[in-house]
């Protein structure tokens, strides 16, 4: 094999030249005004086409790395990305949805944390929830040479988007932070099966008998998923499921983040009006449950003795709400130091599964009505009681 050029890899050629180049600049090998050599050497170095050497030098002084001399040949700039430090230090690219989302700001600190640790870099950019936006930001974090990606995608569908599948096909070393449910790509989070189980469980073993379960917009998948752990623990306990208990929003075209709430407090504003009333619920989310814990106060609705409220997340505010929230909190101090070891392990060719799930816990508070009902022992390690 040639020098770092792979004949069988489904990367172009030039591709591959070029991130071998750029990878010389930035270990040193390659100084700045040193010439990388003619394309007939190039071409022989490196076992390809004049014309594919000529494609992946243009690449790279289009990109500021290398300049060239009329008759003399093609040469290392001083290149401006120098001041970021990417020719001294590996760098990771974090490509968030929102900055401002409480849960993925979580996982951003352990991130840094992490990165610190092992002498990352660590650029940051927000989709703001803007697909295209996402894009464009991961395809200029590869322009300015990162060594890998940790990504909470915008796209809500929970599949990859065009951009992932095209990292995954040239084995570029990325991450998904969120969830993605075709198991073939590469993420780091939690079981959220296991975390709707939990949690119904927790609302069985209290000896609430009508439990529902409060989706998000229709066909997400992600709270169907964690809605299917609502189910299986329903079933094991032998208690029956009722459809009526299950409730959607009709709130169309919900937005990602602050929505949540909105969806939650119109819910609890509609309360009173249901025909059947469950005596606890659980809810897709801590935003949603904190929007409808909002709105039963203002209609003189009584947590937990009317109804018990489980969220899901465990963002800062869930415990700084008038009644303490009762939440599944996902372990994203884990997730996040996580996701830069397997960008380590990536980038040095290490071997790495598609997926690393951690267990989500249940943090119990006051809108279960946990302190009113009978102490639960629970397997250890399953609660733990704040």
């Amino acid at each position: 094999m040639a020098d770092n050029i792979n004949f069988v890899n489904n990367v172009p050629l030039y591709e591959q030249v070029e991130k071998d180049i750029r990878r010389k600049i930035k270990e040193g090998i390659l100084k700045p005004g040193d010439q990388v050599g003619s394309h007939s050497e190039l071409s022989e170095h490196y076992n390809v086409s004049i014309i594919t050497i000529k494609r992946a030098l243009s690449n790279l002084i289009n990109d500021g790395f290398l300049f060239t001399r009329v008759g003399l040949g093609t040469y290392v700039c001083e290149f401006k990305e120098q001041k970021l430090n990417l020719t001294r230090h590996k760098s990771v690219g974090l490509v968030l949805r929102d900055l401002r989302h409480q849960y993925f700001s979580l996982i951003v600190s352990s991130i840094e944390e992490r990165a610190y640790e092992l002498g990352f870099n660590v650029l940051l950019s927000s989709s703001s929830n803007k697909i295209e936006r996402e894009e464009s930001q991961i395809e200029h974090f590869r322009k300015l040479g990162v060594d890998g990606l940790i990504i909470a995608s915008l796209a809500l569908n929970y599949r990859a988007t065009d951009y992932i599948k095209k990292l995954h096909q040239e084995n570029f070393p990325y991450i998904m932070v969120s969830y993605i449910h075709e198991p073939e790509y590469w993420y780091v989070g939690s079981d959220h099966e296991y975390g709707g189980y939990i949690a119904t469980e927790h609302l069985i073993k209290l000896g609430y008998k009508n439990i529902g379960y409060m989706h998000v917009e229709k066909d997400n998948l992600l709270s169907e998923i964690r809605k299917n752990g609502y189910y299986r623990a329903l079933t094991e306990y032998d208690r029956s499921y009722d459809s009526k208990l299950i409730y959607t929003s009709e709130i169309p075209d919900i937005e990602f983040g602050t929505d949540r709430f909105k969806l939650g407090y119109q819910f609890g504003k509609e309360f009173k009006k249901l025909e059947k009333k469950p005596d606890a619920l659980l809810f897709y989310s801590d935003l949603t449950a904190l929007g409808f814990e909002q709105a039963a106060s203002e209609e003189g609705i009584n947590i937990p003795d009317d109804v018990a409220i489980i969220g899901y997340d465990d963002i800062f505010l869930s415990q700084f709400a008038s009644i303490p929230l009762t939440t599944v909190h996902q372990p994203t101090d884990k997730i996040g130091r996580m996701a830069v070891d397997i960008i380590q392990k990536r980038i040095e060719a290490g071997d790495v599964g598609n997926r690393t799930i951690f267990r989500p816990t249940l943090i119990v508070r006051d809108s279960c009505g946990f302190k009113k009902r009978e102490r639960i022992n629970f397997t250890e390690g399953a609660t733990k009681n704040i």
